[in-house]
């Protein structure tokens, strides 16, 4: 634990929306208990786990496994859901550090090559799932497929719908344009017409704001950028609504009358509560928060932890998966049927 003055009030926010979360706070105890006392109730419902050793933001993967494992915060929080001692990872840390040690400690689940960086981005119709977010760069039309099928799963459990709307992002909506990776992908997931998921095709980048499918599909490199732009724009229409209201005395009449509606435009575009994204296609639950996120950010990162942790989500995508019927396992037949 890096960041205890962000890391232990966002806990203490979400411990008063989930009373019977229990914490194990893995990190320096001298950095932690001067937080934690701050919060007798949170400090009853935790346990420290001490080390301190922690991994840089700076380190690569490959240093933070050689550095790091066995020792470190992040590799010891890992650990325990490994071991069962705790039902999910939550760090704010280095993403790609967390990603390779939650791949090398917790191993991806049958029929998945690599796991995804997995959001809930919220819309003009609600909220989608999208994948990947950045976990890793590329992948071939069975890792699209792979992240399809995923994101469906997750979606059909969050969303309680039993065949959601899967889109591929990609710069046109015409089926001539992209890759050759994407548009193999599309062809695969209409020749399956797999019965637990509605593919719609594809779907261009001002798709995912409206909403226009439950999960919006995207290898990591293009769904990073798409997630990096929306939260830069989001920051932006805030500083220059704010800009404008301290203009003139009219424009801050004008917000008086219209304050619970400017609220709510801010809530809906605050990237704080889109905050957490699920490492999906693991053998364990770990959730990514912004490395600068606030302590309510944090706290929701948490929420969304709690949430698959709850619901039993990775046992319900896992069965999900097999419920059809080895969609991963048949892709290669998929594609010489459409070959």
């Amino acid at each position: 634990m890096s960041a205890p003055p962000v890391v232990i009030p966002g806990a203490a926010i979400s411990l008063g929306r989930h009373r019977e979360i229990e914490f194990l706070l893995v990190g320096d105890r001298a950095k932690i208990e001067p937080e934690l006392d701050r919060h007798p109730e949170l400090k009853a419902a935790s346990k420290i786990i001490h080390t301190d050793v922690a991994v840089s933001g700076s380190d690569k993967p490959s240093q933070a496994l050689r550095r790091g494992r066995k020792t470190s915060s992040m590799w010891l929080a890992i650990d325990a859901v490994k071991k069962g001692e705790a039902d999910v990872a939550i760090s704010a840390g280095n993403t790609g550090a967390l990603m390779a040690m939650s791949r090398f400690n917790l191993r991806t689940l049958p029929g998945i090559d690599r796991p995804a960086i997995t959001g809930i981005w919220p819309t003009r119709r609600g909220e989608s799932v999208v994948l990947d977010l950045g976990a890793t760069i590329g992948g071939d039309a069975h890792h699209l497929v792979s992240l399809a099928v995923m994101g469906a799963a997750m979606a059909s459990v969050l969303f309680n719908k039993k065949r959601p709307t899967v889109g591929l992002l990609n710069i046109g909506a015409e089926e001539i344009k992209g890759h050759e990776e994407i548009r193999e992908a599309s062809e695969i997931l209409r020749a399956r017409n797999l019965p637990e998921l509605d593919y719609i095709g594809f779907v261009e980048g001002d798709g995912i704001g409206k909403g226009l499918a439950d999960v919006i599909v995207a290898e990591g490199f293009s769904g990073n950028i798409a997630l990096k732009a929306a939260e830069g724009t989001a920051r932006q229409m805030a500083e220059l609504l704010r800009n404008e209201i301290q203009r003139s005395w009219m424009s801050k009449l004008g917000y008086l009358f219209a304050r619970s509606a400017f609220q709510a435009l801010r809530d809906k575009m605050d990237p704080n509560k889109s905050n957490g994204g699920v490492f999906l296609g693991l053998k364990g639950l770990v959730v990514k928060s912004h490395g600068g996120t606030t302590a309510e950010g944090f706290a929701y990162a948490i929420d969304v932890g709690y949430e698959m942790a709850h619901y039993d989500l990775l046992n319900k995508i896992n069965q999900m998966l097999n419920r059809e019927g080895g969609a991963l396992n048949s892709v290669q037949a998929a594609q010489e049927a459409v070959s």
